[in-house]
């Protein structure tokens, strides 16, 4: 028999497999786009809430795929998917999508199926312009974890209390001192005082 979770991760899948998020294949179904997030899936009195047969044919004529495949993406050995908020670098830096501790929060934000990440807190940056080429180009998306310890040598994405968002290499942290290094070599290396800084995560995957 299947199960609601059963389902719904396949459309997960479904949606990763053709390089989209959940809003994403909806869309390019032709339907609502919020038709297969996560805020649909239970109601607001607690019962599941199941994809519509007619949903579930539009998405597999969207992208192709045959039911056979579809019915594939079900199976228990492909957990290898998760689905975690995304938001565009460019809007990061605004109030309201993270909390103290660059814990996401607050509306706004969409979905993407990425690889699965040992943290359930995980969320997704998109990339927008050229400034951290070659490292990074507009359109790929980087995965950010709020609980994953940090290291010299680290991707991180930076908040500074200024509301500044910098995606930068750590270079060196000690008490007195926050030095990243910069990914694009034509900018330049930047450093702060530790009370500069809001919050940093460190990147654990990235599309490219």
């Amino acid at each position: 028999m299947l199960t609601h979770d059963q389902i719904w991760t396949a459309l997960d899948r479904l949606a990763a497999r053709a390089g989209l998020s959940p809003s994403g294949l909806a869309k390019r179904s032709g339907l609502d786009p919020t038709t297969f997030n996560k805020s649909k899936r239970i109601t607001n009195d607690g019962r599941e809430r199941w994809p519509s047969t007619e949903s579930v044919a539009k998405a597999l004529a969207a992208t192709s795929t045959t039911i056979d495949t579809f019915v594939s993406l079900i199976g228990d050995g492909q957990r290898a998917v998760q689905s975690v908020p995304l938001l565009g670098l460019a809007q990061a830096g605004s109030g309201g999508f993270f909390d103290d501790g660059g814990f996401p929060v607050g509306e706004g934000w969409d979905e993407v199926g990425l690889p699965s990440i040992n943290d359930e807190h995980a969320y997704a940056l998109e990339i927008s312009g050229d400034s951290m080429r070659p490292a990074y180009r507009a359109g790929d998306i980087i995965v950010v974890s709020p609980g994953t310890p940090i290291r010299r040598g680290d991707r991180v994405v930076v908040k500074t209390r200024e509301g500044e968002v910098l995606v930068k290499e750590l270079k060196r942290r000690t008490s007195k001192v926050l030095e990243l290094a910069s990914l694009n070599p034509a900018h330049p290396d930047r450093a702060f005082a530790p009370s500069d800084i809001e919050w940093i995560a460190r990147i654990v995957w990235a599309s490219q």
